[in-house]
């Protein structure tokens, strides 16, 4: 009987200790929770304003202690230098952190995981001067390690207000073991416009410049897959991408290889396997571009382009100015391209040179594109039986034998200027040469219309009483001497009419 009292109170005293303990841990609890709450605050707002040289608001923020220390939160935005004037340097609708208890204790301050949703970054425009003597600062080292955002939005904001803001929608992005003081290796997943297609990337980025964020580094290789070329109006093609890519943000190299195996112009419309090869650097900070050089191979051509795309005049948007030369090519295989005929109507070696200008707008390329430039073309023949009868017959009558059908020749030296400008190409002293006769025309072609208008000079080597025989050969002695300059018989000539049957004719009338 004395046993089982004594256990009874040996066990109440227990359940008194116990309630005690339970007691003191709630009340510990409330203690901890009540000054952990302010402490975690000011200890993130210490850091962030120290890492990113801004001044930090928190809309909302939630702290759990155990089993690990958790932050969640709302409307947090940081402000580059305390400025006002522009969109803060950082805002985020959501975000949440969490970490072990001795992660908060020490240096670095180390969280194991953050995650962000809506996050929006805004660079500061350049040239932007420091309003604050961030040295005095306390470094606080912090070390994330791995932080997930989803939907973040990167915004270059540009040194006037009058420019464009320029935005980077970032759909995925993953980075791990970041530190303000350290690169941190991440991955990417974003959508670009135009051309549309997804682009994945991976590589390192930071550390972070707070003085000047554009400086900030990244080096990086990139993917970019099934972008539709049609998106660029006038052009057709599925392209594929590989580089990389690396420096500051405002001055970015890059460098990488295209494949688009079915491209092709709509004014044609016959798809060419177009491989590129190319090197540039990206202004991140205005979306500015500029090539040095792009080389690109389709069948048996080769184009080499220097340049640039890039935003002078805000009213008329980015411009693609370029330098382009063709030392390997075949007029063929440009033709291919711009003309819609299944049989091109010239074959050759071809050199070109060209200034190159697209300009913004929502006609289609062939109607926005601008050339200006010189040709030339070796070993040229017509692939028209009709024309090359034709130009077989004015060789012989203009050596003066139009009987002999063994002295016709191809034709040699053709070579001209071009100017192409809202789909139409102007040509100036178009020209060239068989045995015994030269043409010089000026005019110009419709690649839509594909009509010919073409006036200029036939120079013949022969009189022109000679490229006749018979009866006409001697009524045509007395014109002889109003056509007859020199050595040499001049006829005024015309080609009109559609590309497949043009039209060749005196041209008495026409006035240059």
């Amino acid at each position: 009987m004395g046993m089982n009292v004594e256990s009874d109170r040996f066990r109440k005293g227990l359940l008194i200790v116990g309630a005690a303990v339970l007691l003191l841990v709630a009340i510990g609890s409330l203690v901890i929770r009540r000054y952990a709450d302010p402490y975690l605050r000011d200890r993130a707002i210490a850091i962030m304003e120290e890492k990113f040289h801004s001044d930090v608001d928190i809309k909302e923020l939630h702290v759990s202690i155990f089993p690990s220390i958790r932050l969640e939160g709302k409307g947090l935005a940081l402000r580059h230098e305390g400025r006002t004037d522009v969109p803060p340097l950082i805002s985020i609708a959501e975000f949440s952190a969490e970490g072990g208890l001795l992660g908060a204790v020490g240096k670095p301050w180390t969280i194991d995981r953050v995650r962000l949703k809506g996050l929006v970054i805004y660079t500061p425009p350049k040239g932007e001067k420091k309003k604050k003597d961030w040295s005095r600062t306390k470094d606080i080292p912090v070390l994330i390690h791995e932080l997930v955002s989803d939907n973040a939005e990167l915004n270059i904001l540009p040194k006037t207000d009058a420019k464009r803001v320029h935005e980077y929608d970032i759909h995925k992005l993953v980075m791990r073991e970041v530190g303000m003081d350290r690169p941190a290796d991440f991955t990417a997943e974003l959508t670009n416009d135009v051309p549309n297609g997804e682009i994945s990337t991976k590589g390192k980025f930071g550390p972070w410049n707070a003085d000047d964020p554009r400086q900030t580094q990244v080096e990086a290789g990139f993917d970019f897959v099934n972008a539709d070329l049609g998106t660029l109006k006038g052009i057709k093609g599925i392209l594929s991408s590989k580089g990389k890519f690396g420096g500051p943000l405002e001055e970015l190299s890059v460098e990488g290889e295209t494949d688009t195996p079915d491209f092709s112009v709509n004014i044609a419309g016959h798809p060419v396997a177009l491989h590129t090869k190319y090197s540039a650097t990206v202004d991140a900070t205005n979306g500015n571009t500029y090539l040095h050089p792009v080389i690109a191979q389709f069948l048996n051509t080769v184009i080499v382009a220097k340049g640039e795309a890039a935003k002078h005049d805000e009213k008329i948007g980015r411009v693609i100015a370029l330098d382009v030369a063709i030392d390997q090519g075949r007029i063929e295989d440009v033709m291919k391209l711009a003309i819609k005929s299944d049989k091109p109507p010239l074959t050759g070696a071809l050199k070109l040179q060209t200034k190159f200008q697209l300009v913004p707008g929502p006609e289609d390329i062939p109607k926005r594109l601008k050339l200006a430039g010189k040709f030339g073309i070796d070993d040229a023949s017509f692939t028209s039986n009709e024309v090359r009868e034709k130009i077989e017959t004015l060789s012989r009558k203009g050596q003066g034998k139009p009987e002999d059908e063994d002295a016709g020749s191809a034709i040699s030296d053709l070579k001209g200027n071009f100017a192409l400008g809202g789909g139409i190409i102007t040509f100036r002293d178009l020209s060239f040469s068989v045995t015994g006769a030269r043409v010089l025309l000026d005019g110009t072609y419709g690649l839509d219309s594909e009509q010919l208008d073409f006036h200029g000079h036939l120079y013949l080597d022969a009189k022109l009483s000679q490229t006749m025989t018979g009866v006409k050969s001697f009524f045509l002695k007395a014109f002889d001497p109003f056509f007859r300059k020199g050595n040499v018989t001049s006829i005024p000539i015309k080609i009109t009419g559609p590309r497949d049957k043009p039209k060749f004719g005196l041209d008495f009338g026409h006035k240059k």
